[in-house]
């Protein structure tokens, strides 16, 4: 009976699970038990070199992220200059495309332009920005009392005033004009023809105020015209009648550029600075196609080196053809 006990008990030692348990194998437990405890304090750590390693690709990681995001602001920032400039252009031009397409063209109405001369108002050779005045079938500010024409007196200009909170900026005259003299404040439609630079002097001026002036380029500091005559031939005079009028039939259209500057770079630049800048742009050349007086702007603006690069990479420069309408019955 007693052997019997001992081999089931000797039996029992031998299996697996009896080998861990410490009743037979106390030496084995305590081996095991300081294996379990050294193992933690034979893992290697990070070397120096390998902590430099890491943070110098950490460090070019980030300069490269930082140079991108310097890059994406500096093109949504050109961008959003490009539209701005473009959105005000395009609003100015197309204002003057519905006045030139409503241009009452008649021989025996004043002109107020570039190379005009008596009879007409005198506009001469008008050296830098230039000026325009005409009447044109389009609505305009009426007086309070007469009978509202159709016709209106428009014109263009950059204001020249230096005191003025218009300077160096493009406005609009758009001058609505009544059909008779009820009010003698007023020169009425039914005194035609009459000069403009007689009845209406701040239309032939770059500096004069008047209430019916309003600012329609804020941006737009250079304004130049030529006209494109019924020839092919591109002219700085209008041709003439036989009554030394402007004989408007002979003018298929007329070539205008501008040149505009968006509000931040011109937070850079002073109005004298402007001023001076307009002088520099040339004048259009007579004889010379559309197309032509543009890339001379640019070649001047990419030259400058007498201001802020900034502030001249921010000019932005437009062309428009505009085709005059049949002459009016």
């Amino acid at each position: 009976m007693s052997n019997q006990k001992l081999t089931a008990v000797a039996s029992e030692a031998c299996l697996p699970w009896r080998v861990y348990s410490g009743f037979l194998f106390p030496g084995r437990r305590r081996e095991a038990l300081r294996t379990a405890h050294a193992t933690p304090n034979e893992t290697d750590g990070f070397t120096l070199s390998e902590l430099v390693v890491t943070v110098g690709v950490l460090v070019l990681l980030v300069l490269l992220a930082t140079q991108l995001l310097k890059s994406a602001a500096t093109v949504t920032t050109v961008g959003h200059k490009q539209m701005d400039a473009d959105s005000q252009a395009r609003q100015l031009l197309d204002r003057m495309a519905i006045d030139f397409a409503q241009l009452v063209k008649r021989n025996d109405l004043d002109l107020f332009a570039k190379g005009t001369i008596a009879p007409n108002s005198v506009g001469g050779t008008m050296t830098g920005n230039d000026q325009i005045a005409f009447y044109s079938a389009v609505p305009g500010y009426y007086p309070s009392t007469g009978s509202q024409s159709p016709v209106s007196l428009v014109a263009y200009r950059v204001n020249s005033a230096a005191t003025s909170t218009s300077y160096n900026k493009m406005e609009r005259m758009g001058k609505g004009l009544i059909w008779n003299g009820v009010d003698p404040s007023y020169t009425p439609v039914a005194f035609m023809p009459i000069t403009i630079a007689a009845s209406w002097a701040a239309a032939t001026s770059s500096s004069a105020s008047d209430t019916a002036y309003e600012v329609i380029g804020p941006q737009a500091f250079r304004f130049e015209y030529a006209y494109l005559l019924t020839n092919g031939s591109v002219s700085i005079a209008p041709p003439l009648d036989g009554n030394s009028h402007a004989d408007l039939s002979q003018i298929a259209a007329i070539i205008v550029d501008i040149a505009l500057i968006d509000p931040k770079s011109k937070l850079l630049l002073t109005n004298v600075q402007i001023t001076s800048l307009a002088a520099q742009l040339i004048d259009f050349p007579t004889g010379r196609p559309p197309g032509y007086l543009r890339t001379q702007w640019q070649t001047i603006l990419d030259t400058n080196t007498t201001l802020p690069r900034p502030a001249v990479s921010g000019i932005r420069l437009y062309e428009r053809v505009f085709y005059l309408s049949p002459p009016n019955l």
